[in-house]
């Protein structure tokens, strides 16, 4: 039986691959380009970042968002048996191109485990743990067969599980009209996809609501309770979470709750971590 892998990163135990495989363009997120397949210049030599402690006021507020969901100490020492790319430089191209597909596969095992535990139906929380097991093997296995795998049919294998789950978790709370000025004419909380950027949506019961790939940028939903509301894919930069109530949200991610503003009363699930920017 293969067992799912740690789905929370350990950066001790990575050869810097968040830092060397993906590239950024300068932007309010990052101070400088770099090209993908490149070393960040604040690397160091050990694999650890010289200014961690200061990525934010240095630029670098992209980093602080970013979460691999443990897919870096998977590759570097498990697929790569520990053997960094400065090591054996012709492992550079293989190892990075590894790590973007493991990092999506433990992306969906982490949405699954939430789907698993969340549902009342047991027939979805087996095909959940089914449909984990596969994904845990492939992330699991060599290079060669993790750069073969059929990604795309995967995220649609996961994404219509999730969203079963998510209709019945919902539909168990019963999502309100929270049509407001800003919402416009989305009611019974279907904003899925929807522009809500900048949106009040402040001191209301949203409980049940879908807000899945909604735009919710700079969105004011200070003190709101998001009980079962589902947040796959929201965009929530620059969000107002101070006082929400976010500890029964679906499918929120610690990227997503980085990427927000909070304080010490948002309420967060048990998996995630409040951000040490949050005041």
């Amino acid at each position: 039986m293969t067992l799912s892998p740690t789905l929370s990163p350990d950066c001790s135990n990575c050869f810097a691959l968040c830092c060397t495989a993906l590239g950024f363009a300068r932007s309010a997120d990052f101070a400088i380009d770099k090209p993908a397949a490149t070393p960040c210049p604040n690397m160091a030599a050990d694999f650890s970042c010289a200014i961690h402690q200061r990525l934010r006021p240095r630029g670098f507020r992209g980093c602080t968002v970013f979460d691999c969901f443990g897919a870096g100490q998977v590759v570097s020492q498990q697929t790569f048996g520990g053997t960094s790319w400065k090591e054996s430089p012709s492992l550079g191209q293989s190892m990075f191109a590894v790590f973007k597909v493991v990092r999506q596969l433990h992306e969906m095992l982490w949405y699954l485990v939430e789907a698993r535990q969340r549902t009342f139906d047991p027939d979805l929380a087996m095909a959940a743990e089914s449909l984990s097991g596969r994904i845990a093997a492939i992330a699991q296995g060599d290079a060669t067969a993790i750069l073969d795998t059929d990604v795309e049919t995967l995220h649609m294998e996961v994404r219509v599980l999730l969203m079963e789950v998510s209709e019945e978790l919902r539909a168990s709370y019963g999502a309100e009209d929270t049509q407001t000025h800003d919402v416009g004419a989305h009611r019974n909380g279907e904003h899925s996809g929807a522009d809500l950027m900048g949106a009040d949506l402040a001191n209301q019961r949203l409980c049940g609501s879908n807000f899945r790939s909604a735009y919710l940028i700079g969105a004011n939903l200070r003190n709101s309770d998001l009980t079962t509301a589902d947040l796959l894919g929201a965009d929530l930069r620059g969000a107002q979470l101070h006082g929400a109530d976010l500890s029964k949200a679906l499918y929120l991610t610690q990227p997503q709750v980085n990427a927000a503003e909070g304080n010490p009363a948002t309420l967060l699930p048990h998996r995630l971590t409040r951000p040490d920017h949050w005041r």
